[in-house]
């Protein structure tokens, strides 16, 4: 559980990114603005912000907001019975810049920052650079985790339906929802 106080500290920053980001958006969404640190007590470190704008049986858009050196931890979307091989996402980057990290070959100088002290559950280093505009999708099943740049990042994501509190985390410390 993030302290109050520093749950506004991030919110206000989230905030400031948006507005830097031209990214509008309502009063309701900033009320239901998820912000976490998956458990690990370093939200500036590992932690994610999310707005969802529409989750249900069919697809889920959410915008995904990162402080600078900001990471969401290595994780991957299972299969969710014998009909869902798990959830594709699709992410775009709409402001500053994002490192994504998928399987592949490993890129020789990586620009992500992996953070020390998880750094052993950090295994997949094939880096994509995103910057405004490029987008890539990851496939079902597929290990990722992504780091924002200097500045922070603001990615779009667009996906199969959406259940955070099936996620699998490579860390086992890692508590995403539920």
């Amino acid at each position: 559980m993030i302290p109050e106080e520093k749950y506004f500290e991030i919110k206000q920053k989230t905030l400031e990114i948006l507005k830097k980001a031209s990214i509008v958006v309502s009063k309701n969404e900033i009320e239901s603005l998820e912000i976490t640190d998956l458990g690990l007590g370093k939200p500036e470190i590992i932690g994610i912000q999310i707005i969802v704008y529409v989750n249900n049986g069919r697809y889920c858009a959410k915008e995904i907001i990162l402080l600078p050196g900001q990471t969401c931890p290595e994780h991957k979307h299972g299969p969710l019975g014998s009909d869902n091989p798990g959830k594709m996402e699709t992410f775009r980057c709409r402001w500053g810049q994002v490192y994504l990290m998928v399987p592949g070959k490993t890129t020789t100088k990586v620009k992500a920052r992996i953070p020390e002290f998880r750094k052993e559950y950090f295994t997949v280093f094939n880096e994509i650079v995103l910057n405004p505009g490029d987008q890539y999708t990851v496939p079902p099943d597929t290990l990722h985790w992504f780091q924002a740049g200097n500045q922070g990042a603001v990615i779009s994501e667009f996906s199969s339906p959406s259940f955070d509190e099936k996620d699998t985390f490579t860390d086992p410390l890692i508590k995403r929802k539920g």
